[in-house]
């Protein structure tokens, strides 16, 4: 309100002083027709006024359509600024689309790399307090055909088991728990050892394995560890983590050392519960065997 007043303010000063110029023109030429005195009298007043009126009046002008001008700038900045916040976020959109395609060809992979087992696939939908997802919820439950004790995959292999379901929810409880127990063996020579959920050190990106027999099997940093064939709960061959570490334990019957888990469980968005669990599998051997 305040610059549209200024804006009619300046456009009346500059009427104003146009018909004052008009006027002091005429006066002028009127001089130049009258006697000698009344002509240098003009010289003396009426034309050096009327210079001075008409710079005024151009100043004032120019300054009316700088004005114009920084409106119309500011208009321009307004649109472009808009249209700026609006490829932002289509940019943001374009990068959380390719995200979530990068992590569902990896759930893809996954699902190829363990294709005997059937699954599906569910959204991570919350999680008890803390940065890692030791217990989380998922958006699937018995309704979808969800039981306890499934396994659950994620990244390169396993993220954990279902311990709880509602129609349309489960709790998994991930291997880095302070209370998970995975059975577990080496995948070059099948000898066999637990891996134990320890939260204070997933801080450092690792997981503890221990009961690994001290035999002649050499066993090196960088081997596989995978589900044992003999866990009660967890289906056989599902790649755990990497060794990172081994070391010979003090009574030299055994071994123990850490696991790089191959999951990222700071940051899980989607999973895949595998339908079918080792009770039921081995109840279907037994069946087929009789």
């Amino acid at each position: 309100m305040k610059k549209k007043n200024q804006s009619s303010s300046n456009r009346y000063l500059v009427i104003g002083l146009s018909v004052l110029c008009i006027l002091l023109m005429g006066l002028s030429i009127v001089a130049q027709f009258s006697s000698a005195p009344f002509r240098q009298v003009a010289d003396v007043t009426v034309i050096p006024m009327q210079k001075g009126i008409n710079q005024i009046g151009a100043w004032l002008s120019d300054l009316n359509d700088n004005f114009k001008t920084l409106k119309e700038v500011k208009s321009e900045n307004k649109k472009l600024q808009a249209k700026v916040d609006s490829l932002m976020e289509e940019n943001n959109n374009l990068q959380q689309e390719r995200y979530e395609l990068d992590r569902l060809q990896s759930l893809y992979k996954l699902d190829q790399n363990y294709g005997d087992y059937k699954k599906v696939g569910a959204h991570v939908i919350g999680k008890d307090s803390g940065n890692w997802f030791s217990t989380f919820t998922i958006d699937k439950g018995s309704s979808d055909g969800i039981k306890k004790d499934m396994n659950v995959l994620a990244g390169s292999g396993l993220v954990g088991i279902v311990t709880q379901t509602g129609p349309h929810w489960a709790t998994v409880r991930s291997i880095i728990d302070d209370e998970s127990n995975v059975s577990s063996m080496v995948l070059t020579t099948s000898d066999q050892c637990m891996v134990r959920g320890d939260l204070s050190l997933i801080e450092d990106g690792k997981i503890k394995f221990e009961q690994l027999e001290n035999n002649d099997n050499e066993i090196k940093v960088g081997e596989q560890i995978v589900t044992s064939h003999i866990s009660d709960k967890y289906l056989q061959g599902i790649l755990v983590g990497y060794i990172s570490e081994i070391n010979v334990d003090a009574n030299n019957l055994t071994r123990s050392g850490y696991i790089t888990p191959v999951v990222d469980f700071k940051n899980l968005q989607e999973v895949l519960v595998i339908t079918t669990t080792k009770a039921d599998m081995v109840e279907k051997n037994d069946q087929s065997g009789n």
